[in-house]
């Protein structure tokens, strides 16, 4: 496998791999984020057809064969904490051509990538031409966002196709890297494979753009009914049923499991916990056929869960929704209860059961202990949108707008909705200050870079490595961001100036008049040219971010005082509600929700933090994709 340089050191250390022999699930897609970042996706030609935003084969393994990941984070000096300093971190990757193509094999198989000319193979070939996956495009999100990464040459490619919105993840054992079977993890799973209501596809899906037809299929797996003679030769009809390709095909586009193998162990956990029943399956009898088998603990007297559960892998093999998978569905539930979180089936508390252990083909290992299955659980979004929702009761009406207006944050369409309602009142700017000063303050701690080590020879006259240039490049935008917040929010009569408190933006202005004074010789006027931002280093930068961060917490709360509850009684608002709480995986409200930005900067890929999460799932939402949604008129 591919070995991980650290220049600083000289020391190499091969990525861990499975017993399956493939890369560790983080490791895989840490790389495959770090090659499409070096990558120039462009238009390739293959049978005569152009496929935009796509790479080759060579241009993959010609970047594989040596790329750097260069990752900065800005912090305190801790011998002199009122200084910045930055601490640059760079992994190389190494590896030969035939080592290149077997890692793109393992991109392919967890459905990352996918033949451009030919989406149905799951060959990575010589001379193929590839496209990123809807799954892909969220797992490059997340990552560029976590590692302050610039992606104006990915904007194109996010802009023109469909990105998974919703990506479930099963989390794994730190040693092996196997998914851990528990009780609420096959729950979890179970509800986002089936939806909230059986998913027909709708008549009309032939008609619908690649959007609106990954839109629906997002829903869940696609059923039809299946009709069959039975003994008396009368038709017995099948409800809910789905061809055990679609099932794996779906596994492996719309959650963590990385393969077809890992699908079809899954499904046979579905099997196994009488969630699903095979219906028929019409092979010839020459015809080979791939049976995964799980096995565990069998469930008390009333339990519908088995020892052991079978899934076949076949092109004929039809299996159906049970009647305990539509219960556990809760496909009969009213909507009212089943967006209810406190319902006694909506809560699948980890110490109610013990943790399966589980096997694969007759091979028994030891599962998780109940310990390291806890589940956190996460307040549902129709909780956060009802307005009598208190997180704390002590702390009154006054905590309850504030965590309203924090979740109005985190979600796309209700913060679109938001920023609308706040124009017509004329201080729209006090949102669009808060969420910049977001980007920026996170663009500012953690900056980074993948290139290929072995770039084309540098033109004429460039000084500096190419990784370096990035760098530079990266600081010179930072103070440009910074001041064009200055310019644009608090400088006098700018054009969206903000009302804030009087000895806040006196404060501001004496300290940019402080600086600007010592380093040019001149008065400050109360707008900063781009010559005299250029001259601000990081610890001028973290000064200003302190500034900015104490007018944030002074914007938040006017907003969350004055703007919400008049926004939470529009009309807009309201219809939004019910479509979110409908839209809402009420089935996850007991698993924790993880927003693509939401998280601390990861370390650079393939070097393990050694603090893993373990137990359950939780689901990741990409930004990108709310913005670009294209619901469709159902009919059915």
């Amino acid at each position: 496998m591919p070995a991980q340089e650290a220049p600083s050191g000289n020391s190499s250390h091969m990525m861990k791999t499975t017993k399956r022999g493939r890369p560790f699930l983080k490791d895989t897609l840490d790389l495959f984020a770090t090659l499409i970042v070096s990558l120039e996706l462009t238009t390739n030609r293959q049978y005569f057809r152009s496929f935009p935003n796509s790479f080759t084969t060579d241009d993959a393994a010609r970047n594989l064969a040596s790329l750097k990941f260069s990752q900065s984070n800005r912090g305190p000096d801790p011998r002199e904490p009122s200084r910045i300093v930055t601490t640059t971190t760079t992994t190389t990757f190494s590896m030969t051509r035939d080592m290149a193509k077997a890692m793109c094999q393992q991109f392919m198989d967890a459905r990352l990538i996918e033949n451009a000319a030919d989406p149905g193979s799951n060959l990575f070939k010589e001379r193929g031409v590839y496209v990123l996956t809807p799954k892909g495009l969220h797992v490059l999100e997340r990552f560029m966002s976590k590692n302050g990464i610039n992606g104006d040459h990915l904007a194109h490619v996010f802009s023109s196709q469909p990105i998974c919105m919703k990506l479930l993840h099963l989390e794994r054992r730190s040693v092996d890297d196997e998914i851990i079977v528990s009780h609420s993890a096959i729950t979890a799973l179970f509800r986002r494979f089936v939806g909230r209501q059986p998913n027909y596809p709708p008549e009309v899906v032939d008609t619908l753009d690649a959007f609106q037809k990954y839109h629906e299929r997002s829903k869940g797996v696609a059923l039809m009914d299946v009709s069959e003679k039975g003994s008396s030769k009368a038709t017995l009809t099948h409800k809910n049923c789905f061809a055990a390709v679609t099932a794996l095909e779906w596994l492996c586009d719309f959650t963590s499991v990385i393969g077809r193998e890992e699908a079809a162990e899954m499904a046979a956990q579905f099997v196994r916990f009488g969630l699903i029943t095979l219906v028929s399956d019409k092979r010839k009898n020459n015809d080979s056929a791939i049976i995964f088998t799980v096995r565990g603990a069998a469930g008390g007297a009333n339990s519908s869960i088995a020892q052991h559960g079978e899934f076949r892998c076949t092109a004929k093999a039809i299996y159906k929704v049970t009647d305990e998978g539509r219960r556990l569905a809760r496909w009969d539930m009213p909507d009212g209860v089943r967006a209810s979180p406190n319902s006694s089936a909506a809560n699948v508390s980890s110490t109610a059961r013990a943790s399966e252990d589980h096997s694969v083909d007759n091979a028994t290992s030891e599962g998780p202990t109940l310990n390291d299955a806890k589940i956190h659980r996460r307040i549902s979004m129709t909780e956060k949108l009802n307005a009598s929702y208190d997180a704390d009761k002590k702390n009154g009406q006054k905590e309850s707008n504030t965590d309203r207006l924090r979740f109005i944050m985190e979600e796309p369409q209700l913060r679109l909705l938001f920023k609308d309602f706040l124009r017509s009142n004329f201080c729209e700017e006090n949102l669009s200050f808060y969420l910049d000063v977001q980007d920026f303050k996170k663009s500012f701690s953690t900056t980074s870079s993948a290139i290929a080590a072995n770039p084309p020879p540098a033109r004429a006259g460039q000084k500096g490595t190419p990784g370096q240039i990035a760098m530079e490049r990266h600081h010179e935008s930072l103070i440009q961001k910074a001041f064009v917040i200055y310019n644009t929010y608090l400088a006098p009569s700018s054009q969206s100036e903000l009302n804030i408190d009087h000895g806040l933006r006196n404060e501001l202005s004496a300290y940019l008049s402080e600086v600007i004074q010592s380093m040019t010789g001149k008065t400050f006027q109360g707008h900063v040219d781009l010559e005299q931002a250029n001259q601000f280093n990081a610890t001028q930068l973290q000064t200003m971010i302190r500034l900015y961060e104490r007018i944030q917490t002074h914007v938040f709360r006017l907003m969350a005082t004055d703007s919400v509850p008049k926004f939470i009684k529009t009309g807009r608002f309201l219809a939004l509600k019910v479509k979110l709480v409908e839209d809402d995986d009420g089935p996850l409200a007991d698993f924790p929700l993880m927003n693509t930005s939401a998280s601390t900067p990861s370390v650079p890929p393939g070097l393990s933090s050694g603090e893993e999460e373990v137990g359950g799932a939780y689901v990741t939402i990409s930004q990108r994709a709310a913005t670009q949604e294209r619901p469709v008129t159902e009919q059915r």
